[in-house]
């Protein structure tokens, strides 16, 4: 029963920690409504989008670090509980997507998705920045290489984790790919803000 109550806490504060939102803070600072814009989110990519490189990566940062904060205390605390720093890194990622104090309606979960497996396996993570960044470089999309990685993590993890372990991953991999459903329209129609397009500051002109 202690060991549940204890899987339980350690879960809601991972979630909690999610629910911190960066994106949040500098939009109310630079007077910018994220959620009227873009992809009309709270998450990194959209505040790269409509602020600048510069907010985008502080954004990333502390979304990033957030879920990896929340791997490396999960284990400490919970050290013995199953697969506790994969449960903890999807409640985190969970919480930025569904922060209960903005109705559920955060950002898209990646840069904490990437936090998170950091934590995990912070050489397979490195690979897999490489490669996003090529991904998303090349096709000029934040969502490619964003699909890119919450598909292959897991099925790297299977392998090298365990099928259990994979599958709590996918959790967060569903929740990510589903609300990232409108960014796929707008490729299709091509109205989607690649990088190149948002450096040039060229969203704010239409």
């Amino acid at each position: 029963m202690t060991k549940i109550l204890l899987y339980i806490a350690i879960l809601l504060l991972a979630y909690l920690m999610g629910c911190s939102n960066m994106a949040l803070y500098l939009s109310k600072y630079k007077g910018v409504d994220l959620r009227a814009a873009g992809s009309k989110n709270l998450g990194a990519s959209n505040a790269m989008v409509l602020m600048g490189w510069g907010p985008g990566v502080i954004v990333a940062v502390h979304d990033i670090g957030k879920a990896l904060l929340a791997v490396v205390l999960a284990r400490h605390f919970g050290q013995g509980l199953p697969f506790i720093g994969a449960a903890a890194g999807v409640a985190c990622v969970l919480g930025h997507m569904f922060p209960f104090f903005l109705r559920f309606r955060g950002g898209k979960g990646f840069a904490s998705y990437l936090g998170m497996t950091l934590a995990l396996n912070w050489k397979f993570a490195l690979l897999v920045i490489v490669l996003v960044a090529l991904v998303t470089l090349i096709s000029d999309y934040i969502v490619v290489g964003t699909v890119t990685t919450v598909v292959l993590v897991p099925a790297f993890m299977a392998f090298t984790h365990g099928l259990y372990f994979s599958a709590i991953l996918c959790i967060a991999t569903a929740a990510i790919l589903i609300k990232h459903r409108e960014n796929y329209v707008r490729i299709y129609w091509g109205t989607e803000i690649g990088l190149r397009k948002a450096n040039r500051g060229e969203h704010r002109k239409v």
